[in-house]
């Protein structure tokens, strides 16, 4: 499930769905009716502003909220720009966090930050990603090698 503006987003979310063999569904649809149906879930979100939610997640975010993520495995993705804002790198990825993280469900595909260059980021927890972090403006030539490295990991951590 992705949140996209300019069709980044929604990229990543279509790559990862092949490679996993997986359904998409964009948050604008408030795709409830998804969520309770599969075990394992991949959310992602660009960010904007400040380290804001991408437009489509801010109007579903409280009916995620309300959701029951009991049991389910979840995985984030998220897309920023380190170079303009390096200071709020990938923090619609940390609101998707602060989201989730307390509703009884297992997250799973936390990144080493080494091979990233960004001057901080909300999203980074005991020093890795949340989530699969992505710069398609300034690290673009990186993506297809960090999501395929991605989804061999999330691949072992999803039911």
């Amino acid at each position: 499930m992705y949140g996209s503006t300019t069709g980044n987003t929604e990229n990543v979310a279509n790559q990862l769905a092949e490679l996993l063999n997986a359904d998409v569904f964009d948050a604008s649809t408030k795709p409830t009716e998804a969520i309770n149906k599969y075990d394992n879930l991949i959310l992602g979100t660009s960010t904007w502003g400040a380290g804001d939610l991408q437009d489509n997640w801010e109007d579903f975010i409280e009916e995620l909220k309300n959701t029951n993520l009991k049991g389910k495995t979840v995985a984030l993705f998220g897309l920023g720009d380190a170079c303009s804002n390096g200071d709020t790198f990938v923090g619609g990825m940390a609101q998707l966090y602060s989201t989730v993280k307390d509703l009884n469900c297992k997250i799973v595909g936390s990144v080493d930050i080494e091979s990233y260059e960004f001057e901080e980021s909300d999203a980074v927890v005991d020093g890795k990603f949340i989530g699969l972090a992505l710069d398609e403006e300034s690290q673009g030539d990186l993506s297809e090698e960090r999501i395929n490295k991605w989804v061999e990991q999330i691949s072992k951590e999803l039911k």
